[in-house]
């Protein structure tokens, strides 16, 4: 999820566990813990690009991170706030919970969070957020401003905080379900439209959990296609991508090529930009959701010639939304 989310969900709980103890120092301290896995942001700094992508929701993500890091947590803590009666124990609850919360909300969309480093490389991705959801977030950062302005001792600070945490799981809840449902439909149609399916995923389009977008994997390439949870019409239109693996046969830097391949989990296609060799993970979608002819996905990576790839991850997500791309999208949406 995205740093506010993290932030605003952290003071919630923070708030909850031992605003009573801390008083608005617990918010605050619920906020920092809510961030410290994204502490790998700065491998940035002297990482490669297709280094870093791994590293990022690497070990800082991981089961392990959150055994260690929380006691020490907990030690410093106690030795900070001596003066108040919290047990270490507790601490470490106060701390532990936090992290925990912020792997639990990272597992939800496609970037992959590396729960079991460094026992295992495989990245849990259960492909149901956006990565910024604002149904989902707006709700937790409401209570965290409500929660700023109103006296530590009003007796409605709790009601706030679960009632916010209540809706956003709510919305969690539905979020499967339409996912469940989707998954449901893809799978009849891949039947019904004779597709030999290898594998495949779902996941939201920009911003909202209503259309979604579908990658499936054959032995040549990948079917592309949205499917909203309001369609009438039970068969997807499937743009095919051929893979085209052949194209990496000259690629200079092997190791990057192979930190991508892992990156992406297999959903990758080679493709050429003029004269550019790209490589596409085909995870984070397409450029104005597939909305336009002829999109372009919305993560290319530069392999040869070399150029800049600088946040890569951002910067084709919302490249060529103007409001006639707009007024499309929500039109699909609603099933039209």
């Amino acid at each position: 999820m995205d740093s506010l989310t993290h932030i605003a969900v952290g003071a919630c709980i923070g708030e909850l566990v031992a605003g009573k103890r801390l008083g608005k120092k617990a918010m605050v301290i619920g906020a920092l813990a809510q961030s410290i896995p994204d502490i790998d942001c700065v491998t940035s700094s002297w990482m490669t690009v297709a280094s870093d992508l791994l590293a990022h929701r690497g070990f800082t993500h991981s089961i392990l991170f959150m055994l260690l890091i929380s006691p020490l947590l907990a030690w410093a803590s106690k030795r900070l706030f001596s003066k108040q009666a919290i047990s270490f124990n507790s601490w470490m609850f106060i701390w532990g919970v936090q992290i925990f919360m912020h792997l639990f909300l990272d597992i939800f969309n496609v970037y992959g969070t590396g729960l079991f480093e460094p026992f295992s490389h495989y990245r849990v991705s259960l492909n149901t957020f956006f990565v910024l959801d604002p149904l989902f977030s707006i709700w937790p950062v409401i209570a965290m401003v409500a929660l700023i302005l109103l006296k530590q001792t009003s007796p409605v600070r709790n009601k706030i905080i679960m009632a916010a945490l209540g809706i956003s799981s709510l919305y969690i809840l539905n979020s499967v379900y339409h996912k469940l449902y989707v998954d449901r439909k893809i799978e009849a149609g891949f039947v019904k439209q004779n597709m030999h399916i290898d594998r495949y995923f779902t996941t939201p389009t920009a911003l909202n959990n209503i259309l979604w977008y579908v990658v499936a994997q054959s032995d040549s390439g990948f079917y592309i296609g949205y499917r909203s949870v309001l369609d009438r019409k039970e068969d997807i239109q499937y743009r095919f991508v051929a893979k085209k693996d052949e194209l990496f046969n000259g690629v200079a830097d092997t190791t990057e090529l192979a930190k991508l391949k892992r990156f992406s989990q297999g959903y990758y296609v080679a493709n050429r930009y003029n004269d550019t060799l790209v490589f596409n993970d085909l995870r984070f979608g397409e450029m104005t959701a597939g909305l336009l002819p002829d999109p372009r996905f919305s993560f290319y990576y530069y392999l040869q010639p070399k150029a800049s790839n600088d946040v890569i991850i951002q910067r084709g997500r919302f490249c060529g939304w103007d409001k006639h791309v707009i007024s499309l999208f929500l039109n699909r949406i609603m099933g039209r």
